[in-house]
């Protein structure tokens, strides 16, 4: 329960921040051209709102909604989502959105994107004043990756260190790094002390993405460094320092390998409602070999850890240093995520697809708040790709129609806008209900894979409960 209301509460203060800019940018553009708004409200309020307040010689009226995601400023003589068509019957006024050039309504539109952006931008930039950039070199890396099967049938084997994708660098682990391969003709690794090309078939990041074992992982050493006392390895007399050879009777050449043949022990178990499972285990102790049999926990554990200490990396950055490193940051991670896009329209991408209950879980157990706002960038920088997107109900479409009217030197007719405001609509409660119906599908079933999170955020809604969705590619 204690997880739940951290990650509830997170997820609530960062929504909130992000709808206040988002809408903010609207808001400051419209006030700028002389633009009423209406209303500026935290949450939605379905009804009835928590609190609301009109000041004195205003025409906003503020106040936070009963329904704790996303947020909307409604602005006068616009065809949104309010769908306040007795308003659009009026005469133009001078104050309205209608009224206003061509170009001036363009930058309201985009106002909300634009401050997103910045706001990702200004995000990282203080996390990387504050905490530095920290990460673990690929060629400090001394042990090299571990590759499962299909990476090994490719060309890849066990140590090799990854070097470069076709002609570009590879310099840290990562999700950039597994992307970077995926997509590569070639294939650079240092073998024995010598470069090796890899070509590469044509493959999915999402279909690697989700194998078990891993595409590719750090490789760590069969060499035991910590032993609890008390668990199943102190007590078959396994020490820090000796080297795991082999289980039952089946060789094993590294600390991957020996996890791996741990979680096929608990499958079988736990298929066959054992509460723990035992095997032989051969080991080297000061150049001595040794076999003795094993029995895990309840957990299928055997409480110990593999010798694996890689340097970490980190960069620091004055405050001035900070922002040009953050622009890059926020430029990166938006192309990565428009690059990562095309999945969506895949058969698996499609399936992969999660809502209220995905966003919540990509936030932290317990309070971190690096990792917070590193996640509140991120999320910032998907509001404003996906709000650009030219789809009608989105600011995007919005977009795509005014630079049809300066194009074209018309606008489109008031009733060809209410329709396209309705199809968007239905679409973005199409796919609001087929992500929240993935989620319920996956808590069902107990789905418990690791995850790489795509959040795709589809604002535009005023009042309905709930402006996103998410894209999770399961590992």
């Amino acid at each position: 329960m204690e997880t739940f209301l951290i990650r509830a509460l997170q997820l609530i203060m960062s929504l909130s921040l992000l709808v206040i800019i988002h809408e903010g940018g609207h808001f400051l553009f419209s006030r700028l051209f002389k633009v009423r708004v209406e209303k500026f409200y935290i949450f939605f309020d379905p009804w009835f709102s928590l609190f609301k307040f009109k000041p004195k010689n205003s025409d906003t009226e503020y106040g936070v909604g009963w329904v704790p995601l996303g947020g909307y400023v409604k602005i006068s003589g616009m065809i949104d989502e309010s769908m306040d068509t007795e308003q659009m019957k009026q005469p133009a006024q001078p104050w309205e959105f209608r009224s206003k050039p061509a170009w001036q309504r363009l930058l309201i539109m985009i106002g909300g994107v634009l401050m997103n952006f910045l706001l990702a931008i200004f995000i990282y930039s203080m996390i990387l004043f504050h905490w530095g950039d920290s990460y673990i070199s690929l060629q400090d890396m001394t042990y090299g990756m571990k590759f499962n099967e299909r990476a090994q049938e490719i060309g890849f084997r066990d140590g090799d260190i990854l070097l470069r994708a076709d002609e570009q660098p590879l310099e840290r682990f990562g999700m950039d790094m597994l992307r970077n391969v995926a997509e590569a003709r070639t294939v650079t690794v240092l073998r024995d002390g010598k470069e090796t090309e890899i070509y590469m078939p044509e493959i999915s990041l999402l279909d690697i993405a989700k194998e078990e074992p891993m595409f590719l992982d750090i490789l760590r050493p069969n060499v035991v460094d910590s032993v609890i006392a008390g668990g199943p390895l102190a007590i078959a007399g396994v020490q820090k320092g000796d080297s795991i050879l082999a289980v039952n009777n089946m060789p094993v050449g590294s600390w991957n390998e020996f996890t791996e043949k741990l979680e096929g022990f608990r499958s079988d178990a736990e298929t066959n409602g054992a509460e723990y499972a035992e095997f032989s285990l051969v080991y080297s102790h000061q150049g001595m070999r040794d076999t003795v049999a094993v029995r895990t926990d309840s957990l299928f554990m055997v409480r110990a850890t593999s010798m694996l200490d890689y340097k970490v990396t980190t960069r620091h950055f004055n405050f001035f240093e900070s922002f040009p490193a953050g622009v890059k940051l926020g430029v990166n991670t938006l192309k990565g995520y428009v690059n990562d896009m095309k999945y969506v329209f895949t058969k698996e991408g499609a399936k992969s697809v999660g809502g209220f209950g995905t966003i919540g879980s990509i936030f932290p157990k317990v309070w971190d708040w690096h990792r917070f706002w590193e996640m509140t960038a991120f999320l910032s920088i998907i509001l404003a790709f996906m709000n650009i997107l030219p789809i009608p109900a989105l600011d995007g479409g919005h977009v795509l129609f005014l630079l049809y009217e300066i194009v074209a030197r018309r606008k489109p007719s008031d009733k060809f806008m209410e329709y396209a405001q309705m199809v968007g609509m239905f679409l973005l409660f199409a796919l609001l209900i087929w992500a929240n119906f993935n989620d319920i599908m996956r808590f069902v079933f107990l789905n418990r894979a690791k995850a790489f999170l795509y959040i795709l955020w589809l604002p535009g809604l005023t009042w309905q409960p709930g402006e996103f969705f998410i894209l999770v590619m399961t590992i």
